[in-house]
Formats: C-alpha cells, sequence, structure tokens
C-alpha cells in the first residue's frame, strides 16, 4: 500500500498525477499548510525537511519506506512500475535534466514570483522585477525545448512533462496577472499543455481537493 502525505499544490499535483497515470492503488493524507500541519512530529517522522509531498511505500522491498521530495517520488515510481521513465540511454538522462531543470528552476522561481508578487503584503519591487525576469527567461527555455519536441524527454510523455504541468497551469491562472506578457507567444508550450491537459489521469489528478476545503 500506498500513503501520500501531500496537500493540493503544485509538487502536490505532480504525485497525483503520476498515481492516476499509473493506475495503482494510494491512500491519501492531506497535510493542511495552512494551518501548519507539515511541522507535526509524525510528519516530520516521514519528511524531515517539512515539506509536501511524502510518500511512504509499506511493501518496499526491505521493508516501509518513506520518500520525501517530489523528484524523488516520481523517479522512485516510475521505475517501480517501469513507465513514464526509459529504464537507461539517452531518453532517461533527457528526463531527469528536464525534471530537475523543474525542481531547481522553474517550481522555485514560481514560488519566490508568487511570494512577493502576490502573497506578500509589502512589495518589493526588486525582488518582483528579478523573479518575473527569471520566470520569463525559463518560459523561454521551455518553449525552445518544446518547439522541437513533442514533449519535455522526446517522443514520448514522462515524469519530465508531469512535474513541469502543475507549475505551468499555476502561471496561466494563479499568477498569471503578473506573467501575462512572458506567456504570450508561446505556442508550443500551448500546444504541449492541451496535449497535457487532455489526458484523463491528468483530469482526474488536477481536480483532487482535500475532503470539505481542508
Amino acid at each position: 500500500m500506498l500513503t501520500l502525505h501531500t496537500w493540493p499544490t503544485p509538487n502536490g499535483k505532480k504525485i497525483f498525477i503520476m498515481l492516476e497515470e499509473l493506475g495503482i492503488s494510494y491512500q491519501t493524507h492531506f497535510v493542511d499548510i495552512a494551518k501548519d500541519e507539515q511541522f507535526q512530529a509524525d510528519f516530520l517522522a516521514i519528511s524531515p525537511n517539512n515539506k509536501v509531498p511524502a510518500l511512504v511505500d509499506h511493501d518496499a522491498d526491505g521493508g516501509s519506506l518513506s520518500i520525501f521530495e517530489s523528484g524523488a517520488i516520481l523517479t522512485y515510481l516510475a521505475d517501480k512500475q517501469g513507465k513514464f521513465l526509459a529504464p537507461s540511454g539517452h531518453a532517461r538522462w533527457t528526463a531527469h535534466s528536464w525534471l530537475y531543470w523543474q525542481v531547481g528552476g522553474l517550481g522555485p522561481m514560481m514560488g519566490e514570483v508568487g511570494f512577493f508578487a502576490l502573497r506578500s503584503k509589502e512589495k518589493a519591487p526588486l525582488a518582483i522585477n528579478r523573479f518575473v525576469a527569471e520566470v520569463g527567461r525559463l518560459f523561454g527555455v521551455l518553449e525552445r525545448r518544446l518547439a522541437t519536441s513533442p514533449y519535455l524527454a522526446g517522443g514520448e510523455y514522462s515524469i519530465a512533462d508531469i512535474a513541469c504541468y502543475p507549475w505551468m497551469v499555476g502561471a496561466t491562472t494563479r499568477t498569471k496577472p503578473v506573467l501575462a506578457e512572458h506567456l504570450e507567444n508561446k505556442p508550443a508550450i500551448d500546444r504541449w499543455m492541451k496535449a497535457v491537459a487532455a489526458r484523463p489521469a491528468v483530469q482526474r489528478a488536477m481536480a483532487i481537493e482535500p475532503p470539505h476545503g481542508g
């Protein structure tokens, strides 16, 4: 049995997408980050960095295994199930390159935009301009890649696409007021987002919310 400890943030949505794509049984334990539940001792025991998501594989070889960090969880599930990540070769490492691009770049920079431009009561123009410009640059990187490849790792949908998609949904919705100009004239991104959004598993995953709003 798999237990996913999460909240429907972009990083949390990644794992919902992966599990729905795999079609395997799992349980969800919602960790309400608005109530600081990620700092509770029971969650700390499985996620030392106090961040969602975290996955517990109760039937892992060698005993129950806790995994934190969304990129590690995606790789673990892909390797265990033999889907959405090539076992070796160019396709595997290309997928990993784009996975870590999201984990180390797109996600953190989008997070800074969300904080400084939207959530912070005190506005810091220097920080807002810096992070918005960097996210705009990253959108350009993504556009160039998708202009030459159907999916991020090549011809096949992979964990790299799963990792990036929820963040780009956020860019086109919640943070669109400050990123709109950087989303203009991005036909390859638009084409890719429509292709990913059309997948039934993605639709199911993106619709998951905590019971009664948390």
